[in-house]
């Protein structure tokens, strides 16, 4: 096998109890191919479901800060979520509400990733922020206030200062279990749809859009959340982004104010409004989403794409489905490092205004 492809072997069983356990065989020396047990498997459908390996990844005891959370829904399902690796992609509003309700909740190894640097405007969103971290990354100021509120007993937090297109802290995505995509730009969001599908790790995904009419009042404030994922719609075919704005991206042109500024009034890249309450409530939805995969609750696990409309105050009926017929992700499932699409580069650098000053044109929620 591996004369003929490369790559080890891995060898899968299934025990009487519906659990997987895996092994693999990797190459050391001439005709030399020792075994060595995985520490989970990852089965990825409608459900989320992983069969830990308990020599390797036994199962953490529940410590009493978490006894209002176990007896929700049981040792057994906590132990299973204590034991997830969590990537959240994107550390402002909506990430930092999903990153204390993770490490809250009591699971036990998680990422973070984001390179922004917190400024004044961003304080009336972060709930982990004040002003003495003007100019600090978000991902060390998020690390820190993270830490004391973890309840695991043994809390393993990655604070990876980079965007999820580059190439290390892709590495580290695919290293996850479960991602969160709180990423309001179009490049991040197309390299985790294609991780969701490619790599197998469902991707939970949300977004915020304010608009006001022309008397500059409030007319709309929707959010909304799903999952993509085997089975499910894209993050494209959801409307996401448009996969016409990456290599504008890519480019460099969504850090050029002179670019922004051409684009029409209603443009959702000129979307920046956001509101405390609105990024806690989309972080929410998207927790929500995620227990439902991974709990499924009286085997329920997939709630569709929800969506909220705060003005009138009513969320619509949930939808389900599939990509659309024309659509490439489908096609590369399972197909990892082999599809061949090349979706990581490097971070485009930062336009600079008149002044010499950094002018960041489109800002996280």
């Amino acid at each position: 096998m591996f004369g003929a492809t490369s790559l080890p072997f891995v060898g899968l069983t299934l025990a009487g109890d519906g659990t997987w356990s895996a092994r693999f065989w990797e190459r050391t020396a001439p005709r030399t191919y020792p075994s060595t047990w995985c520490g989970s498997v990852r089965v990825v459908g409608e459900s989320l479901r992983v069969h830990y390996n308990p020599a390797l990844a036994p199962p953490p005891r529940p410590t009493k800060a978490q006894i209002r959370t176990v007896s929700a829904w049981g040792e057994e399902c906590q132990a299973d979520l204590a034991r997830l690796r969590v990537g959240i992609i994107g550390n402002g509003s909506v990430g930092g509400f999903v990153a204390e309700s993770v490490v809250r909740t009591g699971i036990e190894d998680v990422s973070l990733m984001d390179f922004d640097v917190i400024e004044e405007h961003n304080l009336d969103r972060l709930n982990y922020a004040t002003r003495d971290d003007i100019g600090r990354l978000k991902v060390e100021t998020l690390h820190a206030y993270l830490r004391p509120r973890a309840t695991a007993e043994n809390c393993r937090i990655d604070p990876i200062a980079a965007a999820v297109y580059e190439e290390e802290a892709f590495r580290k995505a695919l290293d996850c279990d479960v991602l969160f995509s709180c990423v309001d730009r179009p490049w991040g969001r197309h390299v985790l749809n294609f991780i969701a599908y490619a790599h197998l790790i469902p991707v939970v995904d949300g977004g915020i859009m304010v608009r006001r009419n022309r008397q500059r009042k409030l007319a709309a404030a929707d959010w909304r959340a799903h999952i993509a994922t085997v089975g499910r719609p894209c993050l494209q075919c959801l409307g996401q982004y448009d996969a016409g704005l990456v290599q504008t991206e890519r480019e460099g042109n969504l850090d050029d104010p002179r670019y922004i500024e051409r684009l029409p009034d209603d443009h959702p890249l000129k979307s920046r409004e956001n509101v405390f309450a609105f990024s806690m409530s989309c972080a929410g939805q998207q927790m929500l989403q995620m227990l439902d995969m991974t709990i499924s609750p009286l085997d329920q696990p997939n709630p569709g794409s929800q969506r909220y409309h705060f003005v009138g105050g009513y969320m619509e009926e949930a939808t389900y489905g599939t990509c659309n017929p024309e659509c490439l992700f489908p096609s590369q499932i399972a197909r990892g490092d082999s599809s061949g699409i090349v979706v990581t580069g490097r971070r485009p650098p930062q336009r600079r205004d008149g002044d010499g000053q950094i002018d960041l044109a489109v800002h996280r929620p």
